[in-house]
């Protein structure tokens, strides 16, 4: 018996198929399981190559700090200005969501492996504690857990100014990532 099993459903990936049809691109909110920073020195010419060549489109920008590009669900880029990148750039950076309550561990379990490895954790404008973890071979990999949402918060206040809103008038029990 395999572990493995269809589970089409849950992926915005279709079907393979002679009539498979490309999904809509997908403009919810939602906590992004994985995604993609990439530096730039102008953010303009990226953000124009993706839309335009990728079929991307700008979910939304923070001027300065992010620019959010999305495709299907789940196909999230952000582009971040280069000057904040170390000059020994690292090969790859991809984010993964995890817990507030995994964050300890997952230091604790980094530091004991490669004891420079880790910094962080430190909490963002944007509702997550992340805490960056360089592996051997100079991935930068972010470890992002969502906080608790505070409607009322500063948080809540910088999200907002971007757009980004609960639909639930922010009576929710898991914090928001964008």
């Amino acid at each position: 018996m395999s572990d493995y099993y269809d589970a089409f459903e849950m992926s915005p990936v279709p079907a393979p198929g002679p009539d498979a049809v490309p999904p809509e691109p997908f403009r919810g909110i939602y906590g992004m399981p994985a995604f993609v920073t990439i530096p730039t020195d102008d953010p303009a010419a990226p953000v124009d190559f993706w839309v335009r060549g990728l079929g991307f489109f700008e979910l939304f920008g923070i001027p300065g700090r992010v620019v959010h590009l999305r495709r299907w669900a789940f196909q999230d880029v952000l582009l971040v200005p280069a000057a904040g990148v170390p000059e020994q750039a690292p090969a790859l950076s991809v984010s993964f969501a995890c817990l507030l309550s995994q964050i300890d561990s997952l230091v604790e379990d980094c530091r004991a492996v490669r004891p420079d490895s880790v910094d962080g954790p430190r909490d963002t404008p944007w509702n997550t504690r992340d805490v960056v973890v360089t592996t051997p071979e100079n991935a930068r990999i972010v470890l992002t857990a969502a906080k608790p949402f505070d409607p009322a918060g500063e948080e809540a206040r910088n999200l907002a100014a971007v757009g980004i809103t609960p639909p639930d008038g922010g009576r929710r029990d898991h914090g928001s990532h964008a």
